[in-house]
């Protein structure tokens, strides 16, 4: 029986598929700064102007500081040439869109060197569409486009962000972190934290797609509210 597996390529996160990066790479406004790209005064908003909308939740990001992409999904579908994919899937957070598309007319039995191989003949072979299309999508959306392509159980990412994520942990938080390292399941606090992240979202799937709804219903009614 084979089982699902997804690989990244080497040229994982080269530049030249993504279109341009909004904000550096580093998020759409920039890496640490306030939604307008100005840095928060301590009135919480730029320059210190007072509680703008867009630090309504802890971390100053919400549904206001960047264009809906709610309809990234059906754009792609509609965008995309026909005879490339069976099917797409479209994932969206704040920094990135990754389409995933399952490419057509291959069989979906075939082994997984393959795949691969068909795989790589289709990304070099749409590089230069696809340069468009990810460009048209960030004018679009604001957000970097990421590249992957599927064939049966074999999923190949092309391209995709790695962003930075700072946080602080008290000793008993990091004596979890160290014991995944000691055990040779992560290489560093790092590697534990991202293993670690992957695990809750394998277990709690239903329940963190209920609360992405619930907090999203949240932020359409907040950007529909006056400007402070």
């Amino acid at each position: 029986m084979r089982h699902p597996h997804t690989h990244t390529s080497p040229e994982s996160g080269t530049a030249d598929e993504r279109g341009p990066r909004g904000g550096g790479g580093r998020g759409p406004k920039g890496f640490g700064r306030g939604p307008r790209g100005g840095r928060p005064g301590p009135g919480g908003g730029p320059g210190g102007a007072g509680r703008g909308r867009g630090f309504g939740r802890p971390g100053g990001w919400q549904q206001g500081d960047l264009p809906s992409a709610e309809d990234a999904q059906n754009w792609f579908t509609g965008r995309l040439p026909d005879g490339w994919f069976d099917a797409v899937d479209v994932t969206v957070d704040r920094e990135e869109i990754t389409v995933i598309g399952t490419l057509a007319g291959v069989d979906p039995t075939t082994d997984d060197a393959q795949a691969e191989g068909r795989i790589s003949r289709f990304r070099a072979e749409t590089r230069d569409q696809r340069i468009a299309i990810a460009q048209e999508a960030q004018a679009r959306y604001q957000r970097t486009v990421s590249w992957g392509a599927r064939v049966g159980d074999t999923t190949a990412l092309f391209t995709h962000l790695a962003v930075p994520v700072m946080t602080r942990l008290r000793q008993p938080e990091r004596a979890v972190l160290d014991t995944l390292v000691d055990a040779g399941v992560a290489r560093s606090r790092s590697d534990a934290l991202a293993w670690s992240v992957r695990l809750v979202g394998e277990h709690a799937d239903s329940w963190l797609g209920e609360l992405r709804e619930a907090m999203a219903e949240v932020d359409k009614l907040r950007a529909k509210g006056p400007e402070l």
